[in-house]
């Protein structure tokens, strides 16, 4: 039987963790924020940096098991290689969903695909949804 996935907080989200965020202008996790925060109608950003305080006047987090509030979404934008570990610490926290916008999964072959395995079954366990 296939298991069923509330997907309302990766659509609708309330509060969204950016993992990866960052204030370097063409970086994926600087988009990611400005987009958030000047389009998005939701009520809480949360930058996900260990080295800045501050990110585009938001304030960030080392992890996002520092964040003192719930989160509905993460959006994961770090090297592939760390993606696993941080799946992990989103499900310890209760985030509700994630999307990966991180390359080199299994289109660049035997590692990725390992590593793509590893995010399905820690998703799959633990029961957060996740899309990328």
């Amino acid at each position: 039987m296939s298991k069923s996935w509330n997907l309302d907080p990766i659509f609708y989200p309330k509060s969204v963790a950016v993992i990866g965020a960052s204030d370097v202008p063409g970086k994926v996790g600087t988009a990611i924020v400005v987009n958030l925060r000047d389009l998005w109608s939701g009520d809480k950003i949360y930058p996900i940096n260990p080295r800045k305080p501050k990110i585009l006047g938001i304030k960030a987090y080392k992890s996002v098991k520092d964040v003192p509030d719930e989160i509905d979404l993460a959006v994961i934008a770090v090297p592939a290689r760390i993606v696993p570990h941080v799946v992990k610490e989103c499900a310890e926290k209760g985030v509700k969903g994630v999307i990966i916008i991180s390359a080199g999964f299994s289109e660049t072959g035997e590692e990725g695909a390992k590593l793509e395995e590893e995010i399905r079954k820690i998703a799959n366990d633990i029961g957060i949804p996740v899309i990328g």
